[in-house]
């Protein structure tokens, strides 16, 4: 795992789960702006970017809650490795649940576009402790259960909601691409699947059938959203 020491905003590896320090990590949608794994590491992001004052800001309230490291998707991830974005989008979920405390940066929040990417879902409900930049009603903004969103023992409470239930919570989400919109589910679910970008909507088949392969429970093919037309179907909307 890659962590990003708030002092210093340089990266730093942790290859053994149990000496891995406490960490912070962010939660947010991306930008134009973004500092990638590269920009960080030969420091070619310009300071004034919003990318930079984004990952500056999550530094400030790391170091502020006497935590060391953060832990930021955009850079923190090199994208451009394929196997190490497969094992990053396997490992998000636990990684969130495992954080000390997860920041949600709302900037959009009048658009409250943290709440309807795929991505933001397992990101709201991983941790067990969220501090948001604003007061809105969160439960009716994202369907996501309130007792969800506040519980401290996500990975106790989550796996009692049923798979339906589960579900439903991704079905107004987008996407940009096709694929994502079944890859943001893995954590949500506890499966994993070979991720297999130009695959289109194959992809949620092979996550309905790892669902099937690792639970009993048959609501798989009966949730329904006010918001979808064919229940038991994602909406596999993307941006364009």
């Amino acid at each position: 795992m890659r962590l990003l020491n708030a002092s210093t905003i340089t990266l730093e590896s942790f290859y053994n789960e149990a000496t891995t320090p406490r960490y912070a990590i962010l939660s947010h949608t991306w930008g134009d702006e973004e500092v990638s794994f590269q920009d960080l590491n030969s420091c070619a992001w310009p300071p004034s970017s919003k990318g930079f004052y984004k990952i500056r800001q999550c530094c400030e309230l790391v170091l502020a809650h006497g935590i060391k490291y953060a832990w930021v998707d955009t850079c923190c991830i090199d994208t451009t490795s394929s196997s190490e974005l497969s094992e990053g989008i396997n490992s998000l979920f636990k990684w969130y649940l495992k954080a000390d405390v997860c920041y949600a940066y709302l900037e959009d929040l009048g658009k409250v576009r943290l709440f309807k990417r795929g991505w933001t879902l397992q990101e709201l409900i991983a941790p067990n402790e969220v501090i948001f930049f604003a007061q809105c009603a969160l439960e009716r903004i994202t369907g996501i259960d309130d007792f969800i969103l506040t519980s401290s023992n996500q990975d106790f409470y989550l796996k009692r909601v049923s798979v339906a239930r589960r579900m439903s919570w991704a079905a107004t989400r987008e996407t940009t691409r096709p694929e994502d919109i079944t890859y943001c589910l893995l954590g949500i679910f506890d499966v994993n699947v070979l991720l297999l970008y130009g695959e289109g909507e194959k992809a949620f088949v092979r996550l309905q059938e790892e669902i099937m392969k690792n639970s009993d429970n048959q609501s798989l093919f009966l949730w329904v959203s006010d918001s979808v037309e064919t229940p038991g179907k994602l909406d596999m909307r993307t941006d364009s």
